[in-house]
C-alpha cells in the first residue's frame, strides 16, 4: 500500500490554509457581486428579481461544459483541483468585483467627464477595462508563478489555469449583461436576451479565457526558464492588446464584431496548435529521459509504451482497477503522473528553471512516488 497521498507528494504540499482561504474568498467576493446584481435587477425592473433569476442559470448554463473542455486538454499531466479550484474563484469573485468597481469609477470619474458619454465609454471598454480587467486576472497566474512554479511546467498549464480564471470571470460579467439586456426587452423588435445570450454565451465563452491565456503562456515560460521573467509582462500586454481589438471591434457596429469573432476565432486555432504541440512535446520527453531508468526498474518496455498515449494509460487505469480496486487505480494515477513529471523536471533543470539541487530533491520524491505505485499495481 502507498504510505502517504501520492497526488499531495508529487504536488510537493498538501491543500494550505491560505490556499482554502483564497477559494473562501473568492466565494465571499463573487457573493457581493450577486447582491449587487440583485439590487440592480430589482431597480431595472420595479422592484421585481425577475431579470436576475433569469439572468444567473443563463449564465451558469454553459459553465459545466467550458470546465469540461479545459479539463479534456488537460489528460496528459492533470492540474491540481485546488489550484484549479482557487483560478476560478479568484476571476469569479475577486477580480470580477475589483473590475466592476475600477471599471465604473474609471467610467464616471475618469473618461466620461474628460471625453463625454459617447467616446468615454468607448475608450474605457478598448482601453480601460481591459488593462485593469487582465492584471486583475492575471495576478494569480503571478502567484501561481511565485508560489506554486513546479506546477506550471509547460504552455498547456498556463491555458489550463487562465482558462478557469476566464470562466469564472465571464460567469459573473454575462450576469449583468443578461440583467441589462431584460431592462430593454427588444431593439428593433428582436428579443435583445437572445441576442446577447447567443453573442456571449454560445458565439463567444471563450474570450475570456482566451484573453488572459496570453498571460498564461508568459507564466509558464518564466516559470521553466531561468531568464523568462519578462515573458509574464509580454503575456500580460499581448492579453491586453487581444481584449482591447476586441471591445473596440465589437463597439464599432456589424462590421467591426464579424472581424472580432474572426480574430477570436483565429487565436482558438493557434491556442490549440500550441496544446497539441505542447502534449508531443511531453510525449516526446517521456520517450527521450525515461528510458534511463529502466535499469532501477521503475521503467519497463511496456510502461513506456503506455505512458506515451492517452488511449493506454486509459486502458491501464481500467485494468488496474478491474484487477485490484480502488488502491491500485490509484496506484496506477500516481505512477502516470510521476513518471510525467520526472520526465518534466529534466527539461526543467536543462533550462535553467530549476537548479541542480532542486531538481536532484525533486527526482528523489517522484522516483520514490513511483516505486512505491509500482509495488501496489504489479508486486
Amino acid at each position: 500500500m502507498l504510505s502517504q497521498d501520492p497526488l499531495a507528494t508529487i504536488e510537493g504540499r498538501p491543500y494550505s490554509r491560505g490556499l482554502v482561504a483564497g477559494v473562501a474568498a473568492g466565494l465571499a467576493c463573487a457573493l457581493v457581486l450577486l447582491g449587487i446584481d440583485l439590487v440592480e435587477s430589482v431597480d431595472s425592473a420595479r422592484h421585481s428579481v425577475a431579470p436576475f433569476l433569469a439572468a444567473l442559470p443563463l449564465a451558469l448554463l454553459p459553465v459545466p461544459l467550458l470546465i469540461a473542455l479545459v479539463l479534456l486538454l488537460d489528460r496528459l499531466e492533470p492540474e491540481p483541483p485546488g489550484n484549479l479550484a482557487f483560478c476560478f474563484a479568484w476571476g469569479a469573485g475577486i477580480a470580477a468585483l475589483l473590475a466592476g468597481i475600477l471599471n465604473t469609477a474609471g467610467l464616471l470619474y475618469v473618461t466620461q467627464p474628460a471625453l463625454g458619454s459617447g467616446e468615454g465609454q468607448f475608450v474605457s471598454a478598448a482601453i480601460g477595462a481591459p488593462v485593469v480587467e487582465e492584471i486583475l486576472k492575471g495576478l494569480v497566474l503571478a502567484w501561481l508563478l511565485w508560489r506554486r512554479r513546479q506546477e506550471l511546467d509547460g504552455p498547456t498549464d498556463g491555458i489550463i489555469y487562465a482558462a478557469m480564471v476566464g470562466i469564472g470571470f465571464a460567469m459573473m460579467e454575462n450576469i449583468g449583461y443578461y440583467i441589462s439586456a431584460l431592462a430593454r426587452p427588444t431593439v428593433g423588435g428582436v428579443p435583445l436576451l437572445g441576442v446577447t445570450f447567443v453573442f456571449r454565451g454560445v458565439l463567444a465563452p471563450f474570450a475570456h479565457p482566451m484573453f488572459t491565456a496570453m498571460t498564461g503562456i508568459g507564466a509558464a515560460y518564466a516559470a521553466t526558464h531561468r531568464r523568462g521573467g519578462w515573458a509574464l509582462a509580454a503575456g500580460l500586454f499581448g492579453a491586453m492588446v487581444l481584449h482591447g481589438l476586441w471591445n473596440g471591434l465589437t463597439s464599432l457596429g456589424l462590421a467591426g464584431i464579424v472581424l472580432a469573432y474572426g480574430l477570436l476565432g483565429c487565436v482558438l486555432v493557434v491556442l490549440v496548435a500550441v496544446v497539441v504541440a505542447d502534449r508531443r512535446r511531453m510525449v516526446g520527453l517521456i520517450r527521450r529521459v525515461l528510458p534511463g531508468y529502466q535499469a532501477t526498474g521503475l521503467v519497463g518496455a511496456a510502461d513506456l509504451r503506455m505512458l506515451c498515449t492517452l488511449t493506454e494509460r486509459r486502458q491501464a487505469r481500467r485494468w488496474a482497477r478491474q484487477t485490484g480496486g480502488r488502491p491500485r487505480a490509484r496506484a496506477m494515477v500516481a505512477y502516470q503522473l510521476a513518471a510525467t513529471e520526472l520526465a518534466l523536471a529534466h527539461q526543467r533543470v536543462r533550462r535553467g528553471g530549476s537548479t541542480p539541487a532542486e531538481f536532484e530533491e525533486r527526482r528523489r520524491v517522484l522516483t520514490g512516488v513511483m516505486a512505491s505505485a509500482r509495488a501496489v499495481f504489479q508486486p
